[in-house]
C-alpha cells in the first residue's frame, strides 16, 4: 500500500511540476476521489494501530502481575508488530497530508487561470 501511495504522489508531483496541464476541473474532482480513499485506509490502519496498542498494554499489565514466560513471548511478539503499523501509518498520514498540499496547488493554478472581472 505504501509503494503504491509513493508512486501515486510522484504521479502528482510530475504533473504539477508540468506547465500546461489542461482542465483543472476534472484533476480535482480525481484527486478529491483518491484523498477519499486513502483518508478511508488511513482511519482504518488508525483503528488497527490503536487496537494493537491497548492489547500491548493489556498483555504489559498482565506480564506484571502474573510474570509467565509466555505473557513475555506475546509481548515480545506484539511490540515487533508495533513498529510495522506505526511505519505504515505514518506513511499513510504523510502521504495524505502531501495530497492535501496537491489538491491546493490545483486550486492556486486554477485561481491563476480564471478570467478576472
Amino acid at each position: 500500500m505504501g509503494k503504491k501511495l509513493k508512486a501515486y504522489i510522484l504521479f502528482w508531483q510530475q504533473l504539477l511540476d508540468s506547465e500546461d496541464i489542461g482542465d483543472i476541473e476534472p484533476l480535482k474532482q480525481e484527486l478529491l476521489t483518491e484523498i477519499g480513499f486513502w483518508q478511508h485506509e488511513r482511519l482504518i490502519h488508525l483503528l488497527v494501530t490503536i487496537l494493537f496498542a491497548l492489547l500491548t498494554m493489556a498483555v504489559f499489565l498482565v506480564l506484571l502481575f502474573y510474570q509467565q514466560l509466555s505473557m513475555l513471548v506475546l509481548l515480545a511478539a506484539l511490540l515487533s508488530l508495533m513498529v510495522p503499523y506505526i511505519r505504515h501509518y505514518y506513511i499513510l498520514e504523510n502521504g495524505v497530508q502531501k495530497l492535501y498540499t496537491f489538491y491546493e496547488a490545483l486550486l492556486a493554478r486554477q485561481k491563476k487561470t480564471l478570467p478576472h472581472s
